[in-house]
């Protein structure tokens, strides 16, 4: 049984919750927290809150339900700072925090859990964005995911948009004041489930790569397929499509206003992508190679302040002085090798360190293939956790 769906008894103490965006603007701003996760370990250390002023302790949420918790826990929980419990989904954090206030800890609990943290999604303007209209990049703190929209005049378009997210866009394009026009997939997403149908259902002209559903994916009559060099008008900006494979054989960049190129999972700002969610360990190198090119003849070609924004961060990744996770191609030339060794020794390099592979990555691209039908509930946890589309858990950048 999932804990937070367990019976616990009850604490005598009553505690606060405290919502996911409270934390985040707390660590945002470099508060002191103390963190008490009570899920399973391994939960715990596939993906969790960090931050560099965050303490974070795994305790189990079963070692409290005794009525005498052992001495060796309690003396792992400070109890000269102020604690925050977290869980899954906010039931066994609660208890949690109330045994402990019940021994004088001051303390509340997550709203919502890891399911709150997941839920937060964040629009930043992208003010080295130079095309015509206006550039916004959401952030998925949980996850690293990135998506984009660019508005001008009356016409909006968002590029990744996540499923769970679908209302969202809806709802910020009517508060200023356009009609949400395109949603764009650069790939067949591994980490997350796609908001793309959902947006056609509304009526946004939803856009995918052919060589994205050549993969096999069910619904390409629902949407319009590109190809490379396809212009799509949004207002008086451009954006033009970039076929650009490696990372899967489908993988192709937007050009958004000619002044920042949406890579999808091809390039980041801290890395470049990995090749082997699409074809395994076998095809790997070959689609490095795919990767190497793409990067060398598509992207690197682009004059040097053509902004680089991806579909992922990771904790290795800086943001920019605006807070977004953008970065000027003439800048990660100069800080990431990967850019300008030879061919040999780039497919080296991103097959030497590659990440453990995206939780439930092969139902998820089941999913946005439209093989596997799930509701939104079982999308949104198919996706929880960290998205690990990079060739490395480290940046491949220097701070030179």
């Amino acid at each position: 049984m999932d804990a937070d769906e367990m019976d616990f008894p009850t604490p005598d103490s009553d505690v606060d919750s405290i919502a996911p965006e409270t934390l985040k603007d707390r660590i945002d701003a470099g508060e002191s927290v103390t963190l008490l996760d009570a899920r399973m370990s391994s939960d715990y250390e596939e993906w969790r809150i960090d931050g560099e002023t965050v303490e974070s302790i795994n305790v189990p949420y079963f070692h409290f339900l005794d009525e005498e918790i052992g001495d060796d826990v309690l003396a792992s929980i400070p109890d000269d700072e102020h604690v925050t419990v977290l869980c899954a989904k906010g039931g066994a954090s609660e208890y949690v925090a109330g045994a402990l206030a019940d021994r004088g800890y001051e303390v509340d609990h997550l709203e919502d859990g890891m399911n709150g943290w997941a839920s937060i999604y964040e629009a930043h303007e992208v003010t080295g964005y130079d095309g015509p209209g206006t550039l916004l990049q959401y952030q998925r703190p949980s996850s690293g995911c990135l998506g984009y929209l660019l508005y001008d005049g009356d016409e909006a378009a968002v590029v990744d948009p996540l499923r769970a997210f679908t209302d969202r866009y809806l709802a910020d394009a009517a508060e200023l004041g356009v009609d949400l026009t395109y949603a764009f997939d650069t790939h067949v997403h591994a980490d997350h489930v796609s908001g793309l149908r959902e947006l056609a259902e509304e009526g946004v002209e939803a856009v995918l790569p052919s060589a994205a559903a050549d993969r096999g994916v069910t619904y390409a009559d629902e949407v319009t397929l590109t190809e490379d060099g396809d212009e799509f008008a949004v207002g008086s900006a451009t954006i033009e499509t970039v076929f650009t494979p490696g990372h899967t054989t489908g993988m192709t960049s937007y050009l958004l206003g000619g002044s920042l190129l949406a890579t999808g999972d091809g390039l980041f700002v801290e890395s470049v992508a990995r090749p082997d969610l699409e074809e395994g360990d076998e095809g790997a190198p070959e689609a490095a190679r795919l990767l190497y090119d793409s990067l060398q003849n598509r992207v690197l070609t682009l004059d040097d302040d053509v902004l680089v924004g991806g579909a992922h961060f990771s904790d290795a990744a800086e943001s920019a002085a605006d807070g977004t996770y953008t970065a000027p191609i003439g800048e990660l030339r100069e800080r990431m090798d990967a850019l300008s060794v030879d061919e040999d020794t780039f497919v080296e390099t991103v097959l030497a360190d590659m990440p453990p592979r995206p939780a439930n990555y092969e139902e998820v691209i089941a999913t946005n293939l439209g093989q596997n039908a799930v509701d939104d509930d079982e999308a949104f946890a198919l996706e929880l956790g960290p998205n690990n589309c990079a060739a490395s858990q480290d940046a491949l950048t220097s701070d030179d």
